[in-house]
């Protein structure tokens, strides 16, 4: 059964709550993606890309059936054309309702949040769980491409400003990926940080370097979710630059225990490797 998306302003953020501690599935809120895509002329059903989000959490932990805590790390892969995205404050709230939940073992705990947060999503969500006993390790790299941070630019535009994108359609087509740690926007709906990087991987005419780290400088002050920042980010560089093939992915910090790690893709295209940000 799937949950029925509600407004953001409705939404746990940047409102006291009671933490729960045992096992409680309604405390996730969806989001409906549509509204967004709206603005940005995405039509449903219609999207020009694929991809999904990533989460992770650092903080999951239960009881086994005897009472004794088990600590986990997690992964969580919620598909792009998914109709809801979930509320990340009432994810958090949802993973700390098993604190106190007696649960069999990691293959019983995986299939109740992958039934949860599919019902959320309205998706199938793909879930992995790994023990801290299992010494699961975590790959933290830079992207194999060109850091567009040391450019030396002037800027002034603090606003999504997609018309700071240009190709040189005059010159041969590249297969190149530029990358930034600059990205940061802010929630949608309490206004606080979100600090990220952002990889721009693309075949097609040559991107103006400049321009691109602008534009992603012009983030700054924008209030969206994480995922709607990607897909901003996407359909501005496929608008304005029309790459034969584009992939946008960013690596956002962790809050409240979870990291999104949004990605979207010309359809037919692999998903990139994801590793791990250094501040993440």
């Amino acid at each position: 059964m799937s949950m029925t998306p509600a407004h953001p302003d409705a939404s746990p953020l940047g409102k006291p709550v009671d933490y729960a501690d045992h096992y409680a599935p309604q405390l996730l809120f969806p989001i409906a993606r549509q509204g967004k895509r709206d603005e940005l002329g995405i039509a449903s059903g219609q999207l020009p890309f694929v991809g999904e989000d990533l989460w992770n959490a650092y903080e999951l932990s239960w009881l086994d059936v005897r009472g004794k805590p088990v600590v986990a790390l997690a992964s969580f892969r919620v598909p792009a054309d998914s109709p809801n995205l979930i509320e990340s404050k009432s994810f958090k709230l949802y993973l700390n309702s098993f604190n106190q939940t007696r649960v069999a073992g990691v293959p019983e705990l995986a299939a109740t949040l992958a039934q949860d947060l599919s019902a959320a999503a309205g998706a199938q969500v793909q879930v992995s769980i790994e023990p801290l006993s299992a010494r699961p390790q975590r790959h933290i790299a830079y992207p194999e491409g060109v850091l567009l941070d040391t450019l030396d630019i002037e800027v002034d535009r603090y606003a999504p400003a997609p018309e700071l994108l240009r190709a040189d359609g005059g010159r041969p087509e590249v297969s190149e990926t530029l990358y930034s740690h600059l990205l940061k926007s802010n929630c949608l709906v309490t206004g606080q940080p979100d600090w990220g990087m952002v990889v721009v991987r693309y075949t097609g005419a040559p991107l103006d370097r400049e321009g691109l780290l602008r534009y992603i400088i012009s983030f700054r002050q924008h209030n969206e979710f994480h995922e709607q920042c990607v897909e901003r980010i996407y359909t501005d560089l496929l608008r304005q630059c029309q790459p034969r093939e584009l992939t946008v992915w960013a690596r956002y910090t962790r809050r409240g225990g979870l990291d999104i790690n949004p990605c979207r893709r010309t359809p037919g295209l692999p998903a990139p490797v994801q590793v791990g940000e250094v501040r993440q």
